[in-house]
């Protein structure tokens, strides 16, 4: 089973570095939005790896709060490029 949480592990951290590829370099403001959307849930899959590796559930309510404010982070920011944009 170790395998697979390493396997797993080695995805999301791949995953990352492209995402932060993405959100330095994005071509705008929406593609750096929903970057950092992915490098949050990025991180919150890591995390739930982790937890899941060694069967502790003790952080498991700092992950659904971090999800959270992720969703809400990135609808938030959404909405306000939008509104930018309508006033053009």
């Amino acid at each position: 089973m170790n395998l697979v949480f390493q396997i797993t592990l080695t995805m999301v951290a791949v995953t990352g570095l492209l995402t932060t590829v993405r959100l330095l370099r994005g071509p705008g403001v929406l593609s750096r939005i929903i970057a950092l959307d992915i490098l949050v849930t990025l991180i919150v899959a890591g995390a739930a790896t982790g937890i899941a590796a060694r069967r502790d559930v003790t952080a498991l309510p700092v992950l659904v709060v971090l999800a959270l404010l992720a969703f809400v982070g990135t609808v938030t920011a959404a909405h306000l490029v939008e509104r930018r944009e309508g006033m053009r």
